[in-house]
């Protein structure tokens, strides 16, 4: 747990000031608390006063003490929790914004064996857990604390051995502290964990809901579920058995302390060895010190929960991205080079010692069986990721060697699944433009010839498209795609099978207003249709990741290789929809 506790070190001392002053104010919340039995003590030994009318001034003088004590004590309690808590709402909110810009930073390998609801678990729940931890676990340890020391130093300044009597339990509460403080940290980890899983089967079912009801997999996503929750219902009651066990016994050692303080100080004033007022004091102070013994299981089982989060949330920050630079590129021009370049997965090697050259301004086709490396190659100029041998070059220069942030600003990309935000159709396309106007955003529109569609939605550009942009058809939905990377004005282009949803005759369009766009750009173009790709300048055809043949569309279909048989067969098929 200290390991974990070293990344919020910065937060609290980035914040030490208003830590300092709310330990300032507890301090004297306590003082004042502190205060109040002595208070007492002497207004009821000052009516023992042989002289009455003195005895009721200096009562009614310790009365006015104990009220002005009570409004001090008020004060500074509640600038306390208005300063501490406030800090760990603070921590949270930079702790929160830290954490979602490391998951921003992070590479695209760590999404895909990371699942999405065990993220949202950890930037969430654990993250309220810490924030508890940080803000009433901290405030009610340091003020129980101080309030005990505090009040056992005056016990044993009036009477030691009946001190020794009211601290006995203390040892004993330590190894129950410690002994179920562990127990606690186990199960909520263990409970932590099951949350993500939870929470990762909603996500995967409220994205999948379509592919469920198509299947009719309703019911058996909902008994996998019930399974879950109940596992998830079992590890929490677990912990609560041993919370009703460890507050119970705290008590149980709190009330058998009160007897004895109550029997032998009790017996001390029958012998006259303290006073009347020394023994409502004691008795004040173990009332005073039952709550500090109770909120101790309850700060610890924060500090627990919160220790157990924050190691879930450290293993975020503690990953790195594969994906590293810090040179900012020149102007970029647009030739790439792919030298001796090979990919490798767990599973396979998607690109094997492949070498390229692309001209600045010149469109390069790739196309290929599936599983051939094509989404790879063009997924290395962005540096979605890093090749696994060999470099890759823009102008010259080693992509890695460049900041990927900086480098992308050059390049507009269509991913091969698109993905929309859920905006409005204006919004998407111009996301990450943010200066776009209202006419730009149509001109790329219209270059992407969707122009036509969107006109013929009620609220226009203003239309929502719902998430995932689910109530788009899935060519709009590229078409969409294609705008935002357009809009973008790049050196380099890259679409990734982008005209896979549309027709040939919508395709035709596209690829004619597109014509303008490519001129002078460098120009990665993607696709199973011979139609898309044959006005490009070089066609690349690539087979278990290597070049298998190159050239223009001429050329390649005089070789008689795979692209001259893809051909064939696509004329075929056009051949037999037009008869």
């Amino acid at each position: 747990m200290w390991e974990s506790l070293s990344t919020i070190r910065s937060y609290l001392w980035r914040y030490r000031r208003s830590m300092s002053l709310g330990g300032l104010c507890l301090i004297f919340k306590d003082l004042a608390q502190v205060a109040q039995p002595l208070m007492i003590r002497y207004a009821i030994d000052s009516l023992s006063s042989p002289r009455s009318g003195s005895a009721a001034t200096a009562f009614v003088g310790y009365a006015g003490c104990l009220v002005a004590l009570a409004l001090v004590k008020g004060l500074f309690q509640f600038w306390m929790r208005v300063i501490l808590i406030g800090v760990s709402r603070d921590i949270e909110y930079d702790l929160r914004n830290d954490l979602f810009r490391h998951l921003v930073s992070l590479s695209p390998d760590y999404y895909a064996r990371t699942r999405t609801g065990d993220i949202m678990a950890r930037a969430t729940n654990d993250l309220n857990a810490v924030r508890m931890m940080l803000g009433p676990g901290v405030m009610y340890c340091g003020e129980t604390s101080l309030t005990f020391i505090l009040a056992i130093l005056v016990m044993v300044r009036v009477d030691w051995h009946l001190a020794i009597y009211a601290i006995l339990p203390a040892p004993v509460i330590s190894l129950a502290v410690i002994f179920f403080g562990r127990a606690i940290h186990t199960r909520f980890d263990s409970i932590q964990a099951m949350f993500s899983d939870i929470s990762s089967r909603v996500q995967e079912n409220l994205s999948g809901v379509r592919m469920i009801r198509a299947f009719v997999q309703e019911q058996a996503e909902l008994r996998r579920f019930a399974d879950l929750n109940r596992q998830y219902i079992a590890q929490n009651l677990g912990l609560v058995r041993i919370q009703a066990i460890f507050q119970p016994l705290l008590e149980v050692l709190i009330g058998a302390t009160f007897l004895v303080v109550l029997w032998l100080g009790g017996r001390d004033v029958l012998h006259h060895r303290i006073t009347i007022g020394s023994f409502v004091m004691f008795n004040t102070y173990m009332g005073m010190l039952v709550w500090p013994m109770i909120a101790l299981g309850w700060v610890v089982n924060l500090m627990q929960r919160g220790g157990a989060s924050l190691r879930r949330i450290n293993q975020i920050f503690h990953e790195v991205p594969s994906v590293l630079g810090k040179a900012a590129p020149p102007a970029i021009q647009g030739s790439i080079e792919f030298r001796d370049v090979s990919v490798d997965y767990s599973s396979a090697r998607a690109l094997d010692r492949l070498s390229l050259h692309i001209a600045a301004g010149e469109t390069v086709a790739v196309v290929g069986h599936t599983g051939s490396g094509k989404s790879t190659l063009v997924s290395l100029i962005p540096r979605l990721m890093d090749p696994t041998e060999g470099a890759v070059l823009v102008d010259g220069i080693d992509l890695r060697t460049l900041d990927p942030a900086s480098l992308r600003r050059y390049i507009g990309f269509v991913p091969q699944e698109t993905f929309l935000f859920s905006a409005t159709i204006s919004q998407n396309i111009a996301f990450g433009v943010e200066d776009a106007t209202a006419q730009e955003i149509r001109s790329a529109a219209e270059i992407a010839g969707l122009s036509s569609d969107i006109e013929s939605f009620p609220a226009g550009y203003d239309t929502m498209v719902g998430e995932r942009g689910i109530t788009l058809s899935g060519g709009q939905k590229q078409r969409t795609a294609i705008a935002r990377a357009v809009l973008r004005d790049p050196r380099i282009l890259i679409l990734d099978d982008a005209l896979s949803s549309v027709d040939t005759l919508t395709e035709e369009r596209i690829l004619t207003h597109l014509a303008g766009v490519m001129r002078g750009r460098t120009v990665i173009l993607i696709s199973h249709r011979v139609s898309t790709v044959r006005q490009a300048d070089k066609i690349v055809v690539l087979e278990k990741g290597c070049i298998v043949e190159q050239g223009s569309h001429a050329h390649l279909i005089e070789s008689g290789g795979y692209y001259a048989d893809l051909h064939q067969k696509q004329m075929l098929e056009e051949e037999l929809e037009a008869i």
